[in-house]
């Protein structure tokens, strides 16, 4: 067998070639096309021997007689794929898939060159997990996409209005603090770039939440990454901090690290708290207290609410899944 050979695609004309019966009643089998009186021996002698010539339908063909691609497309920001991102698009993927459906994610970044993935791929829905800007989301309608999930993003102020509104991790974080009786508070937000956005809004409303219940401001706010985490801590004990607000849970892990390291204690001096629950807090030693998000259960949300788009099924209503929920470990130990 040549390499031209060996490469071309098998299609349902070798199939009834081989058996010596027509193309269509190989098609009706193969497409399982109702209304079509074929007998369970021609329906078997069908597939056993597309199976031995190693047919696979042509996804894009089957798609444009379909209308449907059964592709979810999922547009994901330039962040890091952390514990919690990974979490949610893996539980997303499995209720999709045994819906048939393969979920494909894609990130734009400025200045691409590569074609968009919903003029290739032909999704039959395109969901934004961030704000997307108007003019991509109006891209993506007119490359012919019929169901579009995404919140338009009209500028940075809307993006984080909307942070404010629904993420209620921050707020659960500094509440927690003040409760066990802390009153110099400080914010430990990610240095990482492409995460700036989301640190800028949980710092916000933070920020917004400590106001809200003692007038004041965060005594001391920074970026921290592990090549100035030492110093900027050592400048917080210095000032008297005894509650840190992280951003995350590596944050959190970089802030008790340089605390432990000065020689004061947790959370006797200084109380520490995280956000996302991700592994690293039950085994960070001291465990690190943070805020858990259903990520698996936002995943599930997800799916089903993409789903309710290509189908009949109803739209998901928000459930437990959405809320923060607090799990206390020994960095805020009570005192």
């Amino acid at each position: 067998m040549t390499n031209s050979e060996a490469l071309k695609r098998v299609t349902a004309a070798d199939v009834a070639r081989a058996l010596g019966i027509s193309r269509a009643t190989v098609g009706f089998v193969l497409n399982n096309t109702p209304g079509q009186t074929i007998s369970p021996a021609t329906r078997e002698r069908v597939l056993t021997e597309a199976k031995r010539l190693g047919y696979r339908p042509h996804t894009a063909a089957r798609a444009l007689r379909s209308g449907q691609s059964r592709i979810i497309l999922v547009i994901l920001p330039d962040w890091p794929m952390e514990y919690s991102m990974r979490t949610h698009l893996d539980e997303a993927s499995l209720v999709l898939d045994r819906a048939g459906y393969s979920l494909v994610t894609m990130t734009p970044h400025p200045g691409g060159q590569a074609q968009p993935l919903w003029e290739t791929l032909r999704p039959d829905v395109v969901l934004g997990m961030a704000p997307l800007p108007r003019k991509m989301v109006t891209e993506i309608r007119d490359s012919g996409v019929q169901h579009v999930i995404a919140t338009v993003l009209e500028d940075q102020s809307e993006a984080d209005d909307d942070g404010l509104r629904y993420a209620e991790g921050p707020r659960l974080q500094v509440e927690h603090l003040l409760e066990r009786g802390c009153t110099q508070l400080a914010f430990a937000g990610s240095a990482d770039p492409r995460i700036a956005d989301l640190v800028r809004t949980r710092r916000a409303l933070s920020g917004q939440t400590l106001t809200e219940q003692t007038g004041t401001n965060f005594a001391a706010d920074a970026d921290i990454d592990p090549s100035n985490a030492r110093e900027v801590i050592a400048s917080w004990l210095a000032q008297g901090i005894d509650g840190v607000v992280a951003y995350n849970d590596d944050i959190a892990a970089l802030v008790a690290g340089a605390i432990l390291r000065s020689g004061q204690t947790i959370p006797d001096d200084v109380a520490v708290i995280g956000h996302d629950d991700s592994p690293l807090a039950s085994l960070f030693v001291p465990s690190l207290t943070s805020v858990r998000v259903d990520t698996a259960g936002l995943g599930r949300y997800v799916a089903e609410l993409a789903l309710s788009a290509v189908t009949d099924a109803p739209k998901p209503e928000a459930g437990p899944e959405t809320e923060a929920q607090l799990v206390v470990r020994e960095s805020t130990g009570q005192r």
